[in-house]
C-alpha cells in the first residue's frame, strides 16, 4: 500500500488538469478538495478524471467555520456550508469533509480566552452540553446530506470534545452514524509533557482505539519550550521533522490500516511543506 501524502501549497485556478499535474509535481499523491460550488457538474467530472489519471487521491475537504456559533444566523450559514461542503467531498470521492464542531466563546462573553471565535477556548466546549452540541452537530450535517463515499469528521483540538482518542472514540460511538469518520492529528493531541516525551505511545493507543473509522490524518510536528524559573511550558507547532513527533509510529499505524489514509501537511508555506514531505518520505523509505 503506498502511502498517501499531500498538502497545501498549491492552488486551484478551475484548472482541473493543471491540479492535478502540479501535485504530481510537488511530489504529493494526495490532495485537499478545492472550493467552488457543487453545482459546477462538469467541473467536478473533469476533476475526478484529472485526479484519477495522474493517481492523486482527493483526501479532504474542509468545512472550517464555527458550527456552533452563538449568532443564530451565522450559526445557521455555517452549517449550510458544512453541508454543501461534505456533498461536494462526497461528489468528488474524497475520503472526508473534515470540520471542527466550534466554540461557544465569543466577543461578548466573560472568559475572552481568545479572538478566534471559530473555535477558540471556552469552559463551556468541554462540558457535558458541549459533547451534546458536537454530537448533534455531525448528525445535522450527516442526516443532511447523506453521504455515500465521503465521511463527515471532527479535527482533534485540545479545548474541545475531541481532545483525546478516548474522548473520539466516545463522541464516534454517541454520533451513531456509519457516515461519520475519526480524524487524527497527533499533533493536537499533544497537551502535556507526559504526552510529548511519550508520542510514539500515544499515537500506537490512539490508533488501536480508533483505526478502523479512521478516514485522514494530518501531518505537522510540535516542539515545547519551559524549564527551571517557571511553572508553564508552551507547545508550538513546526514542519514535519523540526520537533518531537515519532513519524516513524505514526506512518506504521497508518500503514498498517491497509486502505488509502492520506497523511496531509497544514499550517505552513510551501518552502516548510517542501522540507516536510521530504523528511516524511525519508522516515517512510528507512521503515520500508
Amino acid at each position: 500500500m503506498t502511502l498517501r501524502l499531500g498538502g497545501y501549497g498549491i492552488d486551484y485556478d478551475g484548472d482541473p488538469e493543471a491540479y492535478a499535474r502540479a501535485h504530481v509535481a510537488f511530489g504529493y499523491n494526495a490532495a485537499y478538495m478545492p472550493n467552488f460550488s457543487i453545482d459546477n457538474r462538469e467541473e467536478i467530472a473533469a476533476l475526478v478524471k484529472a485526479m484519477a489519471a495522474a493517481d492523486v487521491i482527493i483526501a479532504e475537504g474542509g468545512a472550517w467555520k464555527n458550527l456552533i456559533a452563538h449568532d443564530d444566523a451565522q450559526r445557521q450559514s455555517n452549517l449550510d456550508y458544512a453541508v454543501h461542503q461534505l456533498a461536494l467531498a462526497d461528489e468528488l470521492g474524497a475520503r472526508a469533509c473534515v470540520a471542527f464542531h466550534g466554540t461557544v466563546g465569543h466577543a461578548g462573553d466573560p472568559w475572552q480566552l481568545s479572538d478566534n471565535y471559530d473555535y477558540g477556548p471556552h469552559p463551556d466546549n468541554q462540558s457535558e452540553a458541549g459533547f451534546q452540541r458536537a454530537v448533534e452537530t455531525a448528525r445535522y450535517v450527516i442526516d443532511a446530506v447523506k453521504p455515500k463515499r465521503a465521511k463527515f469528521s471532527l479535527e482533534m483540538v485540545p479545548w474541545l470534545v475531541t481532545d483525546t482518542a478516548e474522548n473520539y472514540l466516545k463522541l464516534l460511538k454517541a454520533i451513531d452514524r456509519p457516515e461519520f469518520g475519526a480524524h487524527i492529528d497527533a499533533v493536537n493531541m499533544v497537551i502535556s509533557p507526559r504526552l510529548y516525551f511519550n508520542t510514539g505511545r500515544m499515537i500506537r493507543e490512539a490508533f488501536e482505539l480508533l483505526g478502523p473509522w479512521v478516514v485522514s490524518c494530518h501531518a505537522k510536528d510540535i516542539v515545547m519550550q519551559g524549564g527551571p524559573g517557571t511553572i508553564s511550558f508552551h507547545l508550538d507547532e513546526v514542519p514535519p521533522g523540526e520537533g518531537n513527533l515519532d513519524y516513524g509510529a505514526y506512518i506504521a499505524e497508518i500503514e498498517k490500516l491497509c486502505r488509502d489514509v492520506p497523511l496531509m501537511l497544514e499550517h505552513f508555506d510551501v518552502p516548510a511543506y517542501r522540507r516536510g514531505l521530504t523528511y516524511i518520505k525519508r522516515i517512510a523509505g528507512a521503515a520500508a
